[in-house]
């Protein structure tokens, strides 16, 4: 890696935005990467520095570019749930279907994560699939009440993805729902929100 390359990882990392600027008109590759294969909007991602993101956007770089864990720095909004670094990364078309190790898309961790308004607005703001497995057999919903504490936060969650259309009575793996989760781990207000009309739970 070459020195000026170097200098616009380090700075898109620490979310030095002059720093940065300086790299790229000193002729750094955009899509230059570290010893784990993160570019510097990755790296800006990683760390939520919005500004540095816009920059490198401006500039060309891709959101979709992966490291060597399958991060992108679109995947990452899901994971640090920046609704802010989200409305950044759209103008440069980030892919809505790309998947991370888990093979699931942003949706997911930030459903599981409980990154309420995340979930709110990228649900509202593209037509990302509200309904996709990952590799473990789950949805967005799924993890939302698997992997969640059954609060207020992931209570919230789960009302978001229903308005949004998500399958209610679609299992994972083993054929248990949201709401048979719900059920089993004592989460009275999720096992309220995930039954329909009719009490079963089983449709949208």
């Amino acid at each position: 890696m070459n020195a000026v390359d170097h200098r616009l990882l380090d700075a898109a990392r620490t979310g030095d935005t002059a720093g940065v600027r300086a790299a790229i008109e000193g002729g750094a590759r955009v899509e230059a990467r570290d010893g784990e294969l993160r570019t510097p909007l990755l790296l800006a991602a990683l760390g939520d520095h919005v500004e540095v993101a816009r920059l490198l956007v401006g500039a060309g770089a891709s959101p979709d570019a992966q490291d060597s864990r399958e991060d992108s720095a679109w995947l990452v909004t899901g994971v640090t749930g920046s609704v802010a670094m989200l409305h950044v990364l759209l103008p440069a078309g980030p892919d809505l279907t790309l998947r991370n190790r888990f093979g699931g898309i942003s949706l997911i961790p930030a459903s599981e994560r409980g990154h309420v308004a995340y979930v709110r607005e990228v649900l509202r703001v593209t037509d990302i699939d509200v309904d996709h497995v990952n590799r473990l057999g789950w949805t967005a919903l799924l993890e939302a009440v698997i992997l969640g504490d059954g609060g207020r936060a992931h209570q919230a969650i789960v009302e978001v993805l229903l308005e949004a259309g998500a399958t209610r009575g679609l299992p994972d793996g083993d054929g248990v729902t949201a709401l048979q989760h719900a059920e089993r781990r004592g989460f009275t207000e999720m096992v309220a929100l995930l039954r329909d009309a009719h009490g079963t739970g089983d449709s949208r």
